[in-house]
């Protein structure tokens, strides 16, 4: 799949198979979270698979729009340290960034997986927080569920002709 087609073809899927992933899948999404660019190339981000079903299962609990994790097989959580920064308060930008390259990566392995945000609400970046023991400083910024499709979504045209402005307003 070239990158246009899994860009233009990804969607968010929130239904998997039970078939699990190939470990070396695992190791090639999270290498490209760890490509996508960053402020200064700092790359202030750190991530955690989750595969334990007493964690995917729990999220659910304090997270209201994360529920498919209840089937996923595993997903990858995407966190911050902004101690790595070079420029303040980047990094939700470079870990932006990160998340759409696993979400790319995934769908153009033969993967679905949806972006399920965190940050910034308190009580769901919090409840990772204490769920996963994560230090102080460390903020979870998204969580991607991940696993076989076990839905088909169309393609949808997002072009708007219309939201596009040259030199000005």
């Amino acid at each position: 799949m070239d990158t246009l087609e899994a860009i233009f073809s990804r969607r968010s899927i929130r239904k998997y198979t039970d078939k699990k992933i190939e470990t070396e899948l695992v190791e090639k999404i999270i290498k490209a979270g760890m490509y996508a660019p960053s402020a200064g190339n700092a790359q202030p981000w750190h991530f955690i698979i989750l595969t334990e079903r007493k964690y995917l299962d729990k999220i659910p609990d304090f997270h209201p729009y994360s529920q498919m994790l209840k089937q996923a097989n595993f997903a990858i959580l995407v966190c911050a340290d902004p101690q790595l920064e070079k420029y303040k308060n980047r990094w939700p930008q470079d870990c932006s960034a990160a998340t759409m390259n696993i979400l790319l990566a995934a769908h153009s392995l033969g993967l679905g997986a949806v972006w399920v945000g965190l940050y910034p609400e308190e009580e769901r970046i919090n409840g990772v927080k204490k769920l996963l023991n994560l230090p102080e400083h460390i903020i979870p910024f998204s969580i991607i569920p991940l696993g076989y499709p076990d839905e088909i979504k169309s393609q949808v045209d997002r072009f708007k002709p219309e939201r596009i402005h040259k030199n000005s307003w």
